[in-house]
């Protein structure tokens, strides 16, 4: 690979961060380019350094492997932090898909970036875009989430924020709480929207099921097999309310307003300016920041 090749040259020069996606169950999704990078890194980040090393091995890769985990990150990024500025060339991994999504990584890669030092993506599987694309679900696009609180009361809460979202929301869950937060999506949510359920994407017993959430949780009962693995949730997007049609000449002085002032006053001026309703102004003008 071209990058490396200052390696070789004597040069003095940075490393290089590689964020390095693997797979999230079946081994033959490593890319190539993946296999390559790791192949040629002096060391390799890896949340658990035993999981890796199994990879690693699947692959015929030998390498110094340093643990980097949510317990330790920010030690751990300025201890790489000096092996990257006397340059060295270190890939960064989790146990499964692309750092940083939902895992270890984002500390990392912010602390060497903001140092100076370049990261480079090497893209590859990822759970929430492999849902998405066998989801079937054509929104006006998604709000990636990750997982919920563990805690009732907070998941409920968190999803009485995201409840008037228009656009599709993606969630990752595990097993043991998974039917608590399916109960708590119908009850905030409402029973009639669409979910996905997504379960041990690329591997043996992958399953992708879509029914209202009210049934949800019927259907996860009904096999206990069906509460295993890991689950990607994607919940179809709120209803956008209908509002009293508003001509384009207020529509268009709502939308300069909102381009210079925050929601509230905007709304205001154009309620004094139009003479229209406030409380219409006011639900149109959400719907057009969520659009945004």
């Amino acid at each position: 690979m071209n990058e490396f090749s200052l390696h070789n040259t004597g040069a003095k020069s940075d490393g290089i961060l590689y964020v390095v996606a693997t797979p999230i169950g079946n081994l033959a999704d490593m890319t190539l380019r993946a296999i390559e990078t790791l192949k040629a890194v002096d060391a390799i980040a890896a949340e658990d350094t035993r999981h890796t090393s199994g990879l690693l091995s699947h692959f015929g890769i030998s390498k110094k492997l340093i643990a980097v985990h949510e317990h330790n990150e920010r030690q751990s990024a300025e201890k790489l932090l000096l092996q990257l500025q006397v340059g060295q060339h270190i890939a960064l991994v989790t146990d499964a898909g692309t750092p940083g999504i939902s895992d270890p990584g984002a500390v990392l890669v912010d602390f060497v970036r903001r140092a100076g030092i370049k990261v480079v993506p090497i893209p590859g599987a990822s759970a929430v875009i492999a849902a998405l694309s066998a989801s079937g679900i054509a929104q006006n696009g998604f709000l990636f989430h990750g997982f919920l609180p563990a805690s009732g009361a907070a998941r409920r809460k968190a999803l009485a924020i995201l409840s008037a979202q228009t656009v599709t929301l993606v969630f990752y869950e595990a097993p043991h709480r998974i039917v608590e937060s399916i109960i708590d999506m119908a009850t905030v949510l409402g029973s009639d929207r669409r979910i996905t359920i997504a379960r041990e994407i690329t591997k043996t017993f992958e399953t992708i099921h879509s029914c209202a959430l009210g049934d949800a949780e019927a259907w996860l009962k009904s096999d206990a097999n069906q509460q295993r693995g890991e689950f990607v949730l994607l919940v179809e997007s709120a209803i956008i309310k209908e509002v009293a049609a508003l001509s384009e000449q207020v529509i268009r002085i709502l939308k300069l307003l909102l381009a210079e002032l925050p929601l509230k006053q905007a709304v205001k001026l154009a309620a004094e300016i139009t003479n229209e309703k406030k409380n219409i102004l006011y639900d149109f003008a959400l719907q057009l920041k969520q659009l945004e």
